[in-house]
C-alpha cells in the first residue's frame, strides 16, 4: 500500500498517498486491513521467560567449573563440599538475577508514554478508540492536554503548541501549523488541530528511540575483568592438576586417592566465591550510595563509575533548572523595569501552563503591582499573530497591552499605516538589543502598550533563559578535580549552549550536531567529537552516537539525562545517570537514579565507587596470589619431592577459614583514587604473581625448617605447613589492601580485622590442639607465627617497591597531593560562596 517511513518524510502529507479522505476518515474495514499490515500502535514486548533468564546465569566458564566441582564432589560422596559449592553457585545466581531484574524495563516505560485513547474520524464519524488501534492514514483530533498518540502531520486548524522536551530536549514548547509534523509521546499545551497519522508503533520517532534502547548496551569492564581473572585461575588450576594427575598415574599412586586429592585441590583453587565476593562488595557500596540519594539499578555500574573519565550531561533539566527565567529587561521609550514587568504580566495569564507566562509572574513576584488593573478581555498567543493581547481598565481609562515576538510587536507601532517596520525609529535599537540577546543564547520577548490616544508604544524587551542549577558549576569543578571531563549535550541552539557553558565554567567549543554527523548519523570527524566541549541541536540518535564514539576511542563514558530522548544514550553509556526529575523511561534505562535535586551527589558517588573499586582490586589480587601460592607449592612438592605437604581435609579447612575474612573485604576502608581508575590486569597479575611467588618460597622454607631444624615426622610437617598457609594467607589480605606500607592509612576496618584475626586464632587452636589435624603444640605454632610475620614484613617492602616501578610514582605522595588539591578546592568554593 505505502511505506510508513516514506509517508513520514513527505512534506506536506498528501492524503491521497495515504488513501484517506480527511472529511470521511478511514472506513472500519480499511482500518482493520491496515492494523493487520502495520500492527498495533504500541511498542513490542519481547519478553523473555523468567526461567530462561534464570537458566542464563548457570551458563559460562566460572559456573561450568563450579557445576563440575559439585558433580565430582557428589560422585565421591563428599557431601559437605557438595553443599558448600551449591550454596556458592545459587548465591551467585540470586545476586546476578536480582541486579538484572530491571534491565528490561526501559521499553515498558517508553510504552507508557503512548496515550491510552485517541479521538479519530472513522466512516465520517468522530469517536474515541484505544490509541493502540490507530493506523497510518487515520484522521485524529488533538487538543489541549492530549498526549499525541502517533507521529502525525497537522492538516487543519489554527495552531497547536506542542511540548516535546522529553523527546528532543528542546526547553520551550513549539508552535505548530498546518503541514508540520508532531511526534508520538509529545504533549499538546495549547490550541486544537486535526492531523493525519503518518507512522505508528516502532515506525514512530518514539519507536526509533525505543529501538535504540533495545540495541544499546555493552558488557561492562567489570564483567570482562571477572571473566579474565576467572579464566586465568581456571586454566592455571586445570593445568597444574592435570600435571599432578599425570605424575601420580606414572608413579602408580592409587587412582582414587589421586582423583580425590585433585578434586579437593580444584575446589580450593577454583575461584568459586569470586563473583559472589565482588557482587557483595558492590551491593554493600550500593547501600551506601542509596543513603546518598543515589539508587543503583545495575551493580556493575559502580565499578564503571570509578573509571569514568568523561561525563556527557544533558543540559535541560540536568545542568539547568528546566524553567524559564526573566533576565534584565531592555527599556525603550522611558518605561521603568516595574512598568515593563507589569505590562507583560497583564498580557499573560496567571493560571496558565505556558512557561513564558509562569516566568513573567515569577519575576513580577508580588501581584500587588497589578491591583487596580482589570482585564476586560484577553486574547491568547497564537503562532499566526505571534502575540498575546489584553484590554485593561485602570482609573476609569482603558488601554491595550501586548507581548510577543519583537517583529509582531513592532508591526503594531505602524498602526495600520502599511509601512515597513524598518522605518520605525525604534527598529535599530530593538534589533541591536535582540542581536545581543541572541549572542548570549537568550530569547527576546517584546512588550508594548497603547497611549491615551490609542497608539501603540514600544516599551521594551524581556530576555528569557533557562538558568543553570545552583550547584551545577561547583559540581563540574569538583568532577574536573577528580579527573572527569564534562561535556554538555543539548537540543537547543549552540548560542544557548555557549552561554550556559560560560556560566558553568565549561569550554566554548560547542558543536552543532549537523557539523559532526552526516545524514545517516555517522560521525564526520571522530577527533572533533572527542575534543568538543559540548554538542547542540542534537537528537536521541546523536546522543547515542556521541556516547558510542567516545567509547570507541577508549573512554569510559557517563551520561546524565531526564527525558525519553536521553534513554538510548543512558542505556549505551558505561554509567547512565537519571536525575531526580527524570521520566520513567530514563530511570529504567539508567544504571544510577538520583533521588535528590541536582547532580552534586555524583561527586560523592564517584568517591564511593573508587573505594569499592579498591576493595574489588584488593580481593582479585589476593585471590590470584592465593591460588598461585597453594597450587604452585603443592605441585612442586608433589612432582619434585614426591610429598603431599597438606592433606585433603586441611585443604577444605583452609578454604573454609579463608572465606570469612575475604567476605569482609566488602566492608573494608579504602583510599579514594585522585583520578579515574580501571582494571589493569597486567599490574594486578604482576602483583599477584609476586606475592604468590613469595608465598611459595616462604612455604618451602617452612618445609626446610620442619625437616632440618625441628626434625618433625611427616604428619606434623603437614600440620605445620597448614598453619603457615593459613596465617600467611590471611596476612596477605593486609598486603593487598592498598599500594603503601601495611602500617599506613587507611587502616583495616574493624569487621575485616576481627574476621581475619578470629579465623587465624581458630586455625592456630586447631593446629595446636589437633582439631581435624595432627597437634603441633604452642612452641611450633609460635615459630610459625614468627616466621610468617617476618615474611609479611619482607613481602610488604617488596610490594611497595614494585608498585613504584609499575606506576612510576610514589603511592603515598600521590595520595597526599590529592588531599591537598581537594582541600584547596574546598577553600576556593567556600570563598566564592562568601563573596556572593
Amino acid at each position: 500500500m505505502f511505506d510508513q517511513k516514506t509517508a513520514v518524510d513527505d512534506v506536506p502529507v498528501n492524503p491521497d498517498r495515504l488513501q484517506t479522505d480527511p472529511q470521511q476518515g478511514l472506513s472500519a474495514q480499511e482500518a482493520e486491513k491496515r492494523i493487520v499490515e502495520f500492527g498495533e500502535n504500541r511498542l513490542p514486548e519481547n519478553e523473555t521467560s523468567v526461567w530462561r533468564k534464570l537458566a542464563g546465569f548457570f551458563w559460562g566458564p566460572i559456573p561450568w567449573m563450579i557445576e563440575i566441582a559439585a558433580i565430582l564432589s557428589a560422585a565421591v560422596q563428599h557431601w559437605s563440599d557438595f553443599a558448600i559449592i551449591l550454596v556458592m553457585l545459587f548465591l551467585n545466581v540470586a545476586v546476578g538475577f536480582w541486579q538484572e531484574y530491571k534491565a528490561g524495563n526501559a521499553i515498558a516505560a517508553l510504552r507508557q508514554r503512548l496515550a491510552p485513547e485517541a479521538r479519530v474520524r472513522r466512516d465520517a464519524t468522530w469517536g474515541d478508540i484505544p490509541a493502540s488501534g490507530l493506523v497510518p492514514g487515520d484522521i485524529i483530533r488533538l487538543k489541549l492536554g492530549d498526549i499525541i498518540p502517533a507521529d502525525v502531520r497537522l492538516i487543519s486548524g489554527e495552531y497547536l503548541r506542542v511540548d516535546q522536551s522529553a523527546l528532543t530536549g528542546e526547553s520551550l514548547a513549539l508552535d505548530k501549523k498546518v503541514g508540520d509534523i508532531a511526534y508520538s509521546g509529545s504533549i499538546a499545551r495549547q490550541g486544537q488541530m486535526d492531523a493525519i497519522v503518518t507512522a505508528t508503533g516502532m515506525a514512530t520517532y518514539l519507536g526509533k528511540t525505543a529501538r535504540l534502547v533495545q540495541t544499546a548496551g555493552k558488557a561492562s569492564h567489570f564483567q570482562r575483568a571477572v571473566l579474565r581473572i576467572g579464566n586465568f585461575l581456571i586454566l592455571v588450576t586445570i593445568g597444574l592438576i592435570a600435571l599432578i594427575m599425570t605424575v601420580a598415574l606414572y608413579r602408580g599412586d592409587p587412582i582414587t586417592e589421586s582423583l580425590l586429592f585433585a578434586l579437593i585441590l580444584a575446589v580450593a583453587a577454583i575461584p568459586v566465591a569470586l563473583p559472589t565476593v565482588l557482587s557483595v562488595t558492590m551491593a554493600v557500596g550500593a547501600e551506601k550510595l542509596a543513603k546518598m540519594k543515589a539508587i543503583v539499578s545495575r551493580l556493575v555500574s559502580i565499578e564503571e563509575m570509578a573509571g569514568m573519565d568523561i561525563l556527557c550531561s544533558d543540559k535541560t533539566g540536568t545542568l539547568t533548572q528546566n524553567r524559564l527565567t526573566v533576565g534584565a529587561p531592555v527599556l525603550i521609550g522611558g518605561a521603568s523595569q516595574d512598568d515593563i514587568l507589569r505590562m507583560a504580566a497583564l498580557a499573560s495569564e496567571a493560571d496558565s501552563h505556558d512557561p513564558i507566562d509562569l516566568a513573567i509572574y515569577a519575576s513580577l513576584g508580588n501581584t500587588d503591582a497589578l491591583v487596580g488593573y482589570d482585564v476586560v478581555s484577553f486574547r491568547q498567543f497564537d503562532p499566526v499573530r505571534k502575540r498575546a493581547e489584553a484590554i485593561i481598565a485602570h482609573d476609569g481609562l482603558k488601554f491595550q497591552v501586548a507581548k510577543g515576538a519583537p517583529q509582531a510587536i513592532l508591526s503594531l507601532l505602524l498602526n495600520g499605516e502599511g509601512k515597513d517596520i524598518t522605518s520605525l525609529t525604534e527598529y535599530a535599537s530593538v534589533m541591536k538589543a535582540i542581536d545581543e540577546m541572541a549572542k548570549r543564547g537568550f530569547r527576546a520577548l517584546a512588550v508594548a502598550q497603547t497611549d491615551q490616544a490609542g497608539k501603540w508604544q514600544f516599551i521594551g524587551l524581556l530576555s528569557l533563559f533557562d538558568p543553570p542549577r545552583e550547584d551545577a558549576a561547583a559540581t563540574i569543578a569538583e568532577l574536573r578535580a577528580k579527573g572527569v571531563d564534562v561535556r554538555m549535550i543539548t537540543g537547543d541552539h549552540e548560542a544557548i549552549g555557549r552561554e550556559i557553558a560560560g556560566q558553568l565554567g565549561l569550554g566554548q567549543n560547542i558543536l552543532p550536531a549537523d557539523e559532526v554527523f552526516d545524514e545517516d548519523d555517522r560521525p564526520r570527524n571522530s577527533q572533533a567529537i572527542e575534543q568538543a566541549d559540548g554538542f547542540a541541536r542534537v537528537f536521541p540518535q546523536h546522543k547515542y552516537a556521541i556516547v558510542r564514539e567516545l567509547q570507541d576511542r577508549g573512554h569510559i563514558v557517563g551520561m546524565t539525562g531526564d527525558g525519553v530522548n536521553d534513554a538510548p544514550a543512558l542505556k549505551q553509556a558505561d554509567i547512565g545517570i537519571a536525575v531526580s526529575n527524570a521520566t520513567d523511561a530514563a530511570r529504567a534505562a539508567a544504571d544510577l537514579v538520583l533521588t535528590a535535586p541536582g547532580i552534586s551527589v555524583i561527586t560523592s558517588a564517584i568517591e564511593e565507587s573508587r573505594r569499592i573499586f579498591g576493595r574489588m582490586n584488593s580481593y582479585a589480587t589476593f585471590r590470584i596470589s592465593e591460588t598461585i601460592r597453594v597450587l604452585l607449592f603443592m605441585t612442586i612438592s608433589i612432582l619434585v619431592f614426591n610429598f603431599y605437604p597438606v592433606t585433603a581435609v586441611m585443604i577444605v579447612l583452609l578454604a573454609l577459614l579463608n572465606d570469612f575474612p575475604i567476605m569482609m573485604i566488602a566492608y573494608d576502608n579504602a583510599d579514594v583514587a585522585p583520578r579515574p581508575v580501571r582494571w589493569n590486569m597486567a599490574n594486578t597479575l604482576t602483583m599477584a604473581c609476586l606475592l604468590g611467588g613469595i608465598g611459595v618460597v616462604s612455604s618451602f622454607g617452612v618445609l626446610w625448617v620442619a625437616d632440618v631444624w625441628l626434625h618433625l615426622p611427616p604428619h606434623e610437617v603437614q600440620a605445620l605447613v597448614f598453619l603457615k598457609l593459613l596465617v600467611a594467607g590471611h596476612l596477605t589480605i593486609y598486603l593487598t589492601r592498598h599500594k603503601g606500607y601495611f602500617w599506613q592509612k587507611p587502616y583495616p576496618s574493624w569487621k575485616l580485622f576481627v574476621a581475619t584475626e578470629t579465623t587465624q586464632v581458630i586455625g592456630t587452636l586447631a593446629a595446636v590442639y589437633g582439631w581435624f589435624v595432627p597437634p603441633i603444640g604452642w612452641y611450633h605454632a609460635l615459630i610459625v607465627w614468627g616466621y610468617a610475620l617476618g615474611w609479611f614484613f619482607v613481602a610488604g617492602c617488596i610490594k611497595v617497591w614494585v608498585y613504584r616501578l609499575l606506576t612510576h610514582d610514589h603511592p603515598t605522595q600521590a595520595g597526599h597531593l590529592a588531599r591537598v588539591e581537594g582541600w584547596l578546592h574546598r577553600r576556593r568554593l567556600r570563598g566564592n560562596r562568601l563573596r556572593k
